[in-house]
């Protein structure tokens, strides 16, 4: 296996500058790169539901429960389309639900942070997180577009430590090509 990823260790690398390139668009608009991303889940959803639709057909003549698998993958066939559709809608409810979400773990963690209170220190540090939560999903909730700002910019985040790691994994490959 390392001797076939040493003689391409140069789509390693390209790969990993396409991630890189991404992550860059991403902060320069992370709004694209969120975008993307909802075209990409309606895409999954598209195709994960015409799998379930096709499995729920096939199971037809040899379980009677068929009809859960080909509901399922109707459903996700008809989310994947809306999600292709309407990303704006799309994107404003992933928003949403990240929202609440924020906002019930931060009061989850600010009351277990009550609750410790007499029996650890820095207990403030929890409540800190859970009030850091609530404030995040407070804003998402008020202007859901600063909510798919910040994810455009994870996203981004994420595309260039990926794309770093994989030149690095690349040009590490190519060196213990040449050395063999």
């Amino acid at each position: 296996m390392l001797q076939r990823l040493t003689q391409f260790w140069w789509l390693m690398v390209l790969r990993g500058i396409i991630s890189i390139a991404f992550g860059i668009v991403a902060f320069m608009n992370p709004k694209v790169a969120f975008e993307v991303l909802v075209m990409m889940l309606g895409a999954f959803l598209v195709a994960d539901g015409v799998i379930a639709v096709l499995l729920g057909m096939r199971m037809r003549a040899h379980d009677q429960s068929w009809w859960v698998v080909f509901s399922e993958g109707l459903l996700g066939v008809g989310l994947g389309l809306f999600a292709l559709v309407s990303p704006e809608i799309t994107a404003t409810g992933i928003v949403l639900i990240l929202a609440l979400w924020f906002l019930i773990s931060g009061v989850f963690e600010i009351s277990t942070a009550i609750k410790l209170r007499k029996e650890i220190d820095n207990e403030w540090l929890l409540g800190g997180a859970g009030a850091l939560s609530v404030i995040l999903g407070l804003i998402m909730l008020i202007n859901p577009s600063t909510g798919a700002f910040s994810l455009g910019m994870w996203i981004g985040i994420y595309a260039l430590l990926f794309g770093v790691m994989l030149v690095g994994l690349g040009l590490r490959l190519k060196r213990a090509g040449n050395s063999r």
